[in-house]
């Protein structure tokens, strides 16, 4: 928090000698101490956050009962700030420009983005409003990332994800079929169906199943919630929607963690168990699953060309039929291989060639 209110002071033109009324800038008291918090001469165990800038020359006679922030997970002071700014009702101007200095925190405009990603999902958790939530897009930082991740991504191109014989097409549709829905999921279960229904951690519990149509999906937060295709690797949409609402009413009722909670590294760790390590490449994450299930989903509905192929992954990601540039292919990567057969056999699946 120290690294936002300073390069918030010096993007005003704001200076240390200023008083605490010239510093408000349109702040009250209370909101100018929770973004400059009171330095202490010597820091405590766990210092000041990654790449945060030095403000040891900014002090203010900070209330007894403030918590010095700069010693908080940057996960907890993101929710505080998200707090700060619903309980003081902040206007939008004034969160705009927190926001954007926020993201000048991160090493680079791709991490930033994932701070201000956070920012709007702590806002949306606890009731902000749309006006409010949309001041935290930056599009300079949001164009900037969008550069980096395309570059990253035309690294990995050629890598693809190697996937253990426990999370082989073969293995999965097995379990998928054997699962009783009047026993109690585990973690294997959770990741099936995420690879079933193409899922991230963060859309687990809000996906709806219901005619043909699929809803509440993550792709369409903040706009009209418009029903898109039921496609998955598990064909029978009754049969996907069971085990669908098996694993949100076990997450609801405390049986099962929720995987979409921002910072919670249990279900990674499932996933990087050493039986679950493939021979080559690094272990699975959460984000591999619904990269498995598109390419799964393709296979398993039998596509006969590039432009059938495309359209099942599509809609079995659920983006938009509208985006005639579907990333699609950027989900599809996938270093596909049957069950039992040698990685070095592994033939790179993706959905962006004549093959």
């Amino acid at each position: 928090m120290a690294g936002i209110a300073t390069r918030y002071v010096t993007e005003n033109e704001l200076n240390t000698k200023m008083s605490i009324e010239e510093l408000r800038y349109n702040f009250t008291k209370e909101q100018v101490f929770a973004l400059i918090p009171k330095q202490t001469a010597g820091r405590k165990k766990g210092g000041a956050l990654p790449n945060a800038p030095n403000t040891s020359d900014i002090t203010q006679e900070a209330e007894p009962e403030m918590v010095n922030t700069c010693q908080i997970s940057l996960k907890k002071t993101i929710r505080d700030l998200a707090l700060r700014i619903i309980q003081d009702n902040l206007s939008e101007v004034e969160v705009k420009a927190i926001a954007k200095a926020l993201a000048g925190t991160a090493p680079n405009n791709s991490a930033g983005l994932s701070h201000l990603t956070r920012l709007r999902r702590e806002l949306k958790d606890h009731g902000a409003s749309k006006k409010i939530i949309s001041a935290t897009f930056i599009p300079d930082t949001t164009r900037s990332a969008n550069i980096i991740q395309k570059g990253n991504r035309l690294l990995r191109e050629n890598e693809g994800i190697d996937y253990p014989d426990h999370f082989s097409l073969e293995s999965v549709k097995e379990r998928l079929n054997s699962y009783d829905v009047s026993n109690k999921p585990d973690k294997q279960a959770l990741a099936d169906v995420m690879i079933m229904l193409c899922i991230c951690p963060a859309e687990i519990k809000d996906l709806r199943i219901s005619n043909g149509n699929v809803t509440g999906y993550g792709k369409n937060w903040g706009q009209q919630d418009i029903p898109r295709v039921f496609r998955s690797l598990e064909k029978n949409e009754e049969r996907a929607k069971q085990l669908l609402i098996w694993i949100q009413e076990a997450i609801t009722s405390g049986q099962l963690k929720d995987p979409g909670k921002p910072g919670v590294l249990w279900f990674n760790t499932f996933l990087k168990k050493d039986e679950f390590l493939p021979e080559v490449g690094k272990p699975l994450l959460p984000s591999s699953l619904h990269k498995l299930g598109a390419v799964y989903a393709v296979v398993s509905h039998g596509a006969k060309n590039l432009s059938e192929a495309m359209t099942i992954a599509s809609e079995a990601l659920r983006h938009s039929p509208d985006n005639h540039t579907s990333p699609a292919k950027n989900y599809t990567i996938v270093n596909y291989r049957l069950r039992g057969e040698p990685y070095n056999q592994a033939m790179v699946f993706e959905l962006s060639g004549e093959n």
